[in-house]
């Protein structure tokens, strides 16, 4: 199998190749454009001052002339109208210049070989030193017009410029290879990291803690990595501790059924205390029914939502129901209950909503002391949602226990243990539930005080 360091490499190096051949095929697209007739014109200017030159000193020697010339870095070929015919400078690689153009030169024209040499893909026209790729112009030479050919000898002009570009792009691949292997070990050893970090996590070693400081997206990954095992680690923990509180309530009734049931087996055991046991036992029972219609509820919950059985609830009429259905508690404690409401529906699960409503309610009531007052108020909130509010006068909530609350099974102070009928799943049960409605649940509290449960929910119209 590929490793990343060898990808990483492979692709490295397609990367230059491809980009070195593209680059190649770009300028030697743009020489035949746009260079081409450039040079060509620049060519042309220059034979044709050659020719002028030659011309107007009378007596001089056309080959010792030429033959300077070519100490300029000019290649020469003159023909005469016989075809008798003489190079100058270096020889041409191939010689390949068709009859016609010659004769036409003699005639006077100016042949254009080097703007008329066709394009090739992998052969740049500047350096194909071939004789069509040249530029011709008639010359007198001994009152009898030869035929003149030239172009540069890139050989002669450029060779030390071609062996230092030769040199600098031998050094500039074996540079590249090496940097390249390096940034790639580079990049590549933390990710070595996160692999064995993740084969820990893996395992069950979330207390990881990656020694990586950068701050490229590497080091983001890292960071984000080390995030998501620490909240890896803390569900794990609550896990934990969600299978030990359940266990803890699950047994704690179960003890005291178990050890009731033994004492009602005995004969002489009075017929008060058989009733009192068979109460505890009953009671008990209960509670473990409701634990377990709780912890099936949190199970619901934690499945992927499911809005086929939604429908529009009248917030106002299940707050009414709630309000009759606790009656008998709010009396009992001589209670006194107000409600501020007005008609709004929202989209949901009907029972689910009613759960919520119940839950904080009773809740408001249990921990209200006798002559107190519990409010119920909705409101339209600012951003257009229905806000749902319950107020009560009761023993409040400490400031630090304020955000611990919904946490399954969490104890806040002495006097707000729950009691033999409550669970703890409660508020726990109600944040879900609201969250999967895409709302929000806020407390703001204080001891003494009371405490104030405001549900917030997007409105349907």
């Amino acid at each position: 199998m590929r490793t990343l360091y060898a990808r990483i490499f492979a692709i490295t190096i397609a990367i230059m190749f491809a980009s070195s051949l593209i680059a190649f095929v770009a300028t030697n697209v743009y020489y035949h454009v746009h260079l081409k007739p450039i040079n060509d014109q620049k060519v042309t200017h220059i034979i044709q001052n050659t020719v002028s030159i030659y011309e107007q000193s009378a007596h001089q020697d056309i080959d010792e002339y030429l033959s300077t010339l070519t100490d300029l870095g000019y290649q020469f070929y003159l023909v005469d109208q016989k075809g008798n015919e003489r190079f100058f400078g270096n020889p041409f690689r191939i010689v390949n210049l068709d009859q016609t153009h010659i004769e036409r030169v003699l005639d006077g024209e100016v042949y254009h070989g080097i703007a008329n040499y066709p394009w090739r893909l992998f052969i740049t026209g500047f350096f194909s030193n071939e004789l069509k790729n040249t530029v011709g112009v008639p010359i007198e030479v001994d009152g009898e017009t030869h035929a003149l050919f030239t172009r540069q000898d890139t050989v002669q002009q450029f060779g030390e410029m071609r062996r230092f570009l030769a040199v600098l792009l031998v050094v500039i691949l074996v540079l590249s290879f090496v940097l390249v292997i390096i940034s790639t070990r580079f990049i590549v050893n933390p990710v070595k990291k996160l692999t064995a970090a993740t084969k820990k996590i893996a395992a069950g070693n979330y207390h990881l803690k990656l020694d990586l400081n950068r701050r490229d997206e590497i080091g983001r990954l890292a960071n984000h990595f080390s995030k998501m095992a620490d909240s890896l680690r803390r569900t794990e923990e609550k896990r934990q501790d969600f299978v030990s509180n359940v266990s803890h309530e699950i047994q704690s009734p179960l003890t005291s059924i178990q050890g009731f049931s033994k004492a009602l087996r005995e004969e002489d055991l009075p017929e008060n205390l058989r009733q009192h046991y068979l109460a505890i036992i009953e009671r008990e029972s209960k509670r473990l029914s409701a634990l377990g219609k709780q912890l099936l509820t949190l199970s619901f919950l934690e499945s992927d939502v499911d809005k086929k059985s939604w429908t529009r609830c009248d917030i106002e009429s299940q707050l009414e129901d709630v309000v009759s259905t606790t009656e008998w508690q709010w009396r009992e404690k001589r209670l006194t209950v107000e409600m501020d409401t007005e008609p709004f529906t929202v989209w949901g699960d009907p029972k689910l909503l009613q759960q919520v409503w119940m839950n904080l309610v009773s809740n408001a009531i249990r921990y209200t002391e006798a002559g107190g007052t519990v409010t119920i108020r909705t409101r339209r909130d600012k951003e257009g949602g229905v806000a749902v509010s319950v107020t009560d006068t009761g023993i409040g909530i400490a400031a630090e226990e304020t955000e611990q609350i919904f946490e399954r099974f969490y104890k806040v102070d002495k006097a707000r243990t729950r009691t033999e009928k409550s669970t703890g799943l409660g508020l726990s049960i109600v944040k879900k539930i609201v969250e999967w409605h895409d709302g929000t649940i806020m407390v703001e509290s204080e001891p003494g005080k009371g405490s104030t449960f405001e549900v917030v929910l997007p409105h349907h119209t």
